[in-house]
């Protein structure tokens, strides 16, 4: 009789091989919110098609805001809107994408985005200060006023009530003149007293600000009085302080980031009635362990959802973590570069004309994202799981049959006759050679996919499955016999 394997455990590669090298890449564990054939599936996380491109694959993303409906997005050193027009074509009329040029930001980093409604404020970190308002005169301009820079550089800004509210590297937050994001106060300047760590980030929550220090975290709310900074602090004080400015991303009434208190290591946690919840396990723990400073200050996240699911990815130097709030559990995105596994090449994400659509951290393409699509523009996917090591109580594991139950059937023009592999390791850090099996060509949904004389292992085995096709499909169950 068949004895069915967990495989939804979803990322869990410890440091201290082989307790554990499960890893979950381009695929996602779905539990299912009643009785299925499988209690724990891996869905295939989507894919990205062009729309359009800047042209010049200089022109990475470093920003993306939605304002009014419509999507900006800062490129290389210029402010792009995406545009949506129609042509037909065979007789129908299908949507088309252009880029219209609306200035230029100095740097080449990411930029800290806001808006108030009327001004889309781009704020180069430590740096410039930029508005547009497509209903000024002259719509795109350079913030000039010498009080945007008394209370020291601006580093990340936020919107509330009205104001423009900046971190500056002077251990400040400042904000601007009410509904004017190109006027300042010199004397609208608060400091976060309760410690003296620097100040990383500002972050609105259900209207209130949270002013992230390296170590810490104070709250503040707007409370004017004539005269006097219109943010004071409310007496919010914790212990956990932001290590990376842009891992700071809202999602659900909460926000997320890379931080820790004092003396303490890296970890990712969740704001949530008023106070902070670790988020990530050990295994991440330990991966954010292995960076330097400064490759922890560049971690980046990103917030979304697609089919029903809440995502949250952040970006480190070789790989992308994402954590699943529906079921609480990690996996990994993952791109594919001349065949070099690397980050996930998404830089931005924004909702607009009823697409989800993405800035690209390699090139100047602006893409469409999609389950539907099942490869990142010409690049392979490649969805990947390799499962908890298996043992026998010490004795030796002899593999007759090994079945991946997918959605069989879905070959398709481009791919006829699709396949995924599988190896085996016994130690948790080699595995041997693929061995493939075909899924199905189109139509063929009784096919199976099993493995069968898969030879005897000592004390465990850890088993990896992958699949590189751009087909439909998911990794539905694993038996073992």
């Amino acid at each position: 009789m068949a004895t069915e394997l967990p495989i939804s455990n979803g990322y869990y590669v410890s440091d201290i091989l082989p307790l554990s090298h499960q890893r979950c890449s381009n695929v996602y564990p779905n539990i299912p919110e009643t009785s299925a054939l499988s209690q724990g599936p891996l869905f295939f996380s989507s894919g990205q098609s062009e729309l359009t491109s800047t042209g010049d694959a200089r022109m990475v993303n470093r920003g993306t805001f939605l304002k009014n409906g419509l999507p900006y997005f800062v490129q290389g050193d210029s402010l792009y809107l995406l545009v949506r027009s129609s042509e037909r074509q065979s007789g129908v009329q299908v949507p088309t994408f252009s880029t219209e040029f609306l200035g230029l930001i100095e740097g080449t980093g990411r930029v800290s985005m806001a808006s108030n409604g009327t001004q889309l404020f781009i704020l180069v970190p430590g740096g410039s200060g930029y508005i547009y308002n497509e209903d000024d005169a002259t719509p795109f301009q350079e913030v000039t006023d010498p009080n945007f820079r008394a209370n020291g550089n601006p580093q990340m800004v936020e919107y509330v009530d009205g104001y423009f509210l900046f971190s500056t590297d002077e251990k400040k937050i400042i904000v601007s003149n009410l509904k004017d994001g190109s006027t300042y106060d010199a004397l609208d300047s608060a400091t976060a007293e309760t410690d003296p760590d620097g100040i990383v980030a500002p972050v609105v929550v259900n209207n209130l600000v949270y002013v992230l220090g390296t170590e810490t975290t104070e709250g503040f709310q707007n409370l004017p009085s004539i005269g006097q900074m219109p943010f004071i602090r409310n007496n919010i004080i914790l212990d956990k302080g932001c290590k990376a400015p842009f891992s700071v991303v809202k999602t659900n009434s909460s926000f997320f980031m890379v931080g820790a208190g004092k003396n303490e290591s890296p970890a990712i946690w969740q704001f949530i009635g008023n106070d902070f919840r670790k988020k990530s396990t050990k295994a991440i723990d330990q991966l954010l362990a292995t960076l330097s400073e400064s490759e922890i200050e560049n971690i980046f996240a990103l917030a979304f959802s697609e089919e029903g699911s809440y995502f949250v990815t952040f970006t480190l130097p070789h790989t992308t973590i994402c954590f699943d709030l529906i079921n609480e559990r990690w996996h990994e995105r993952n791109s594919y570069i001349d065949e070099e596994e690397t980050s996930w090449r998404v830089s931005s994400i924004v909702k607009a004309y009823g697409l989800t659509i993405v800035g690209d951290g390699i090139d100047g393409r602006i893409g469409q994202m999609s389950t539907k699509i099942k490869s990142e523009y010409a690049n392979s996917l490649i969805r990947l799981f390799s499962t908890q090591p298996f043992s026998n109580q010490g004795d030796e594991i002899i593999a007759k049959m090994l079945e991946l139950t997918m959605e069989s059937g879905m070959g398709n023009s481009d791919v006829k006759d699709p396949v995924a592999s599988m190896a085996a390791s016994s130690n948790g850090k080699t595995f041997g050679p693929e061995r493939v099996r075909k899924i199905g060509k189109k139509g063929e949904y009784e096919r199976r996919t099993v493995w069968y004389r898969n030879g005897r292992f000592d004390r465990f085995v850890v088993l990896q499955f992958r699949m590189s096709e751009p087909v439909a499909s998911a990794f539905i169950k694993l038996e073992f016999e």
